[in-house]
């Protein structure tokens, strides 16, 4: 719920830009009878169309993988009609949900004129026809069978590194340091916890791992200054001799510690305001093959119309968030079993390799 700034300025150089890249690859594809593109993403919202006019036999697919907002929200953009216009060049429009489709074609039925097919789900505009579908995006499923021992010494590793008791629960937060994410959200929701049910002090740690964004922007170093300061006020409220409740981490980690960090914690928690998908909540299931563990997850995560054994919430509800973190931390073995197991067979059968088909 930022406000956009529209800059003219702003607009010509990603113009520019999008020609730059679409003259690029017809002198690349300009012996080729029938290339195939892939456009990734709203970087690249007008070169479908600027490629589609200089090779009218390519198949351009493009992948948008973040939400596309609804027509009253898209329809303040002064550029929109060049937007829609660049994105029906493709062959393929692809989004992660059926919602996010549903909004590209109700804003295309209201700013241009084209027909639309609701049943088949095309559009038909300027002679040309493009299908829009949802595919959501997934993960590369681990290979290998990890042992329950292995398991049980990630989770004592990560409990050492940290200075915690083995039997102490760990709830995890790892995302970019981007206001979409909902970091502050999900460590209001920790606090509101400790109000809650004071019984949990001492007795788990909330671990948030945030890898530094966009640190140049003025916007991102507020941010990340007011995620540091909420969790200081946080701990400094509720820190008991050498326990604290938050452990804020604002660094990069490499795909070794992400996965013990997924093996060993108890709860994820992925909080997102606004998100296409989130692969994080995806890795965190293939992790664990423990089949142990809860995922507590955003409902404005693309993630959340497919994960549907993990605790959906609405994260600008702390007292939601929190009852839903309490439910998580107390849940039993059996069901944390039964949900993991369904979660895991969802996400190995519906994997990247599906989604690149």
């Amino acid at each position: 719920h930022e406000r956009p700034k529209f800059r003219a300025d702003d607009w010509e150089q990603y113009r520019a830009v999008n020609a730059h890249f679409a003259a690029t690859l017809v002198e690349e594809m300009e012996k080729a009878e029938r290339p195939i593109v892939l456009v990734q993403d709203y970087h690249f919202a007008l070169l479908p169309r600027m490629v589609r006019e200089m090779l009218p036999r390519a198949t351009i697919i493009t992948f948008w993988h973040i939400p596309w907002p609804n027509p009253e929200s898209f329809g303040i953009c002064p550029w929109r009609g060049e937007i829609i216009d660049g994105l029906l060049g493709s062959t393929i429009l692809g989004f992660h949900t059926r919602f996010h489709c549903n909004n590209f074609l109700q804003t295309v039925d209201r700013f241009i004129e084209a027909r639309i097919e609701q049943e088949n789900s095309t559009v038909s505009f300027g002679g040309h026809l493009t299908q829009v579908e949802s595919y959501p995006i997934s993960i590369a499923w681990p290979n290998g069978v990890k042992t329950p021992e292995a398991t049980r010494e990630t989770r004592e590793r990560v409990r050492n590194m940290l200075g915690i008791a083995p039997t102490h629960l760990l709830a995890l937060g790892l995302d970019r340091l981007d206001y979409t994410k909902g970091i502050i959200e999900r460590m209001r929701a920790v606090e509101r916890l400790l109000e809650l049910k004071p019984n949990w002090a001492g007795r788990f740690t909330f671990m948030q791992f945030a890898a530094p964004s966009r640190s140049s922007l003025d916007e991102y170093q507020h941010f990340e200054a007011e995620v540091r300061a909420t969790a200081a006020q946080i701990n400094a409220r509720f820190s008991e001799d050498s326990w604290q409740p938050i452990v804020l981490r604002i660094e990069h980690i490499d795909a070794e510690q992400v996965r013990e960090l997924y093996k060993s914690c108890d709860v994820c928690l992925v909080t997102s305001l606004h998100d296409g998908m989130n692969l994080v909540a995806k890795e965190f299931v293939a992790a664990r093959d423990d089949e142990r563990g809860c995922l507590l997850l955003s409902q404005f995560a693309g993630a959340a119309h497919e994960l549907h054994e993990a605790l959906i919430v609405n994260p600008y509800h702390i007292e939601q968030v929190a009852e839903a973190l309490h439910r998580a931390l107390s849940m039993p073995e059996e069901e944390q079993r039964e949900r993991m197991r369904s979660l895991r067979q969802l996400v190995m059968e519906f994997n990247v390799y599906r989604w690149a088909g």
